[in-house]
């Protein structure tokens, strides 16, 4: 990895820990509703530097947009599927559709796998 590079996954990667922090901040407030938003806000940051590594791979959109492509994504193993699925529920839908109990846990674990398949060169 060139130096610019690494210099810009290091942003990337406090760009995302600070989200992740504004999420847990969130949570201890009570606010249910910005721990998701923030949660899917570091999500998409994530799947934006992923999918720079992978120039034929193009997803357009906002954070919800990449949480339905890795729900859709068959290469994804199912946990992950699963965690962008709960992610993607609504606070209000909680009881009528798949929801994360804990959406910073959901998030740090799409964040992992992409991440992984990042540093790994995976498609």
């Amino acid at each position: 990895m060139k130096s610019s590079d690494s210099t810009l996954r290091m942003t990337r990667l406090a760009q995302i820990e600070r989200e992740l922090a504004r999420a847990e901040a969130a949570q201890r407030e009570g606010n249910d509703g910005m721990v998701r938003v923030c949660a899917r806000r570091a999500v998409g940051m994530a799947a934006e530097a992923w999918l720079e590594r992978f120039p034929g791979k193009k997803w357009h959109g906002d954070a919800l947009n990449h949480l339905r492509r890795i729900c859709a994504e068959e290469s994804f193993p199912p946990d992950i599927r699963r965690a962008a699925e709960r992610l993607m529920t609504k606070v209000t839908q909680r009881d009528t559709a798949p929801f994360s109990t804990d959406p910073i846990a959901d998030a740090r674990s799409i964040i992992a796998h992409l991440d992984a398949r990042t540093s790994g060169g995976g498609a």
